[in-house]
């Protein structure tokens, strides 16, 4: 058998081989790696998935903080909840703060990022002052700011020669805790857009520049559509974040619901059923119901994403 004969015979088996490698080494590589992965897994389990699991349980029964024996009372607790007004209410003011939060939050660290990029002396002084507050922890900005809103010894109402008291009227309180966030969380997102500015050909400005085009218009041709991915994370993140908005809101209001009940948070509720109330097994399933709602809100946002990038291609 000559030499060509043999390659000829042998070729077919060649494939088959090759595949039969790459399946091995895919498997020794998984069971090397799980190794790697084991220890995040089991915390994940431990400190997410048995709590979760935990919850639900929780919720089909009547337990109590005390620790009498819970008895099982089916799916009683989720008809409560969906008939509690206060419930509602709590939802409500979430919804609220998040339609007036993330906005507003997009809009500013996108401004405050290309400010921070463009201006020439600097700079580094200008990118501390903007993301130097979100590092104060959520006690210290709360406290900061329920003294700068206090209308007797404030800047707030000297300032603005306002005599009207933010945090003990309905119509401003929830304004104020508004407020308080976007000074205290706006350097994270004006991070996330200042590296994505860093990340921009610079030539793309000059060819832009070359055809004529004015500071606005490579701002909206360039700019904005090369930030697309940026700002749908922005408000994917502050909405998750700001649905779930509690510790300014219970410090600035010295752990009170507000007047009037007007800045009760959908997680302050939750806290006061189960650790006021003593209602464990509702609060549990209040829990579950806002937890079904961030699902659906990240689900969502997963598929806007993905149906764009089909769209884009």
């Amino acid at each position: 058998m000559t030499a060509t004969s043999a390659q000829t015979a042998l070729a077919p088996a060649r494939p088959k081989t090759a595949a039969r490698s790459a399946t091995l080494r895919r498997k020794q590589g998984f069971q090397h790696g799980g190794w790697f992965v084991a220890p995040f897994l089991a915390l994940f389990a431990l400190f997410v998935i048995w709590p979760l699991l935990r919850g639900v349980y929780l919720s089909l029964t009547d337990a109590n903080i005390a620790g009498d024996s819970a008895h099982f009372i089916g799916l009683d607790n989720y008809r409560e909840a969906l008939k509690d007004p206060l419930m509602w209410d709590s939802l409500g003011h979430s919804a609220y703060f998040t339609l007036l939060v993330v906005p507003c939050i997009t809009v500013l660290a996108f401004l405050l990022a290309m400010l921070a990029h463009h201006i020439e002396r600097g700079k580094w002084l200008w990118r501390l002052c903007f993301f130097a507050p979100f590092l104060l922890p959520s006690t210290v900005a709360g406290n900061l700011w329920q003294w700068l809103f206090n209308p007797g010894t404030g800047m707030i109402n000297h300032l603005f020669g306002i005599e009207t008291p933010w945090l003990a009227d309905k119509s401003y309180a929830m304004l104020a805790i508004v407020i308080t966030t976007l000074w205290w969380t706006v350097g994270f997102s004006f991070l996330l857009y200042l590296a994505a500015l860093q990340g921009i050909p610079a030539h793309l400005y000059e060819a832009a520049r070359l055809d004529g085009a004015n500071a606005w218009q490579r701002m909206v041709h360039i700019t904005l559509p090369l930030l697309g991915h940026i700002t749908g994370l922005v408000i994917a993140l502050q909405i998750l974040a700001s649905l779930q908005v509690f510790d300014q809101a219970v410090v600035m209001m010295d752990f009170s619901p507000g007047p009037e009940e007007s800045t009760r948070t959908f997680v302050q509720y939750t806290l006061e059923e189960g650790f006021t109330s003593y209602r464990v097994g509702y609060a549990s399933a209040i829990s579950i119901i806002f937890f079904v709602i961030i699902a659906a809100v990240a689900l969502a946002r997963m598929w806007l994403l993905r149906n764009r990038e089909e769209g884009g291609r």
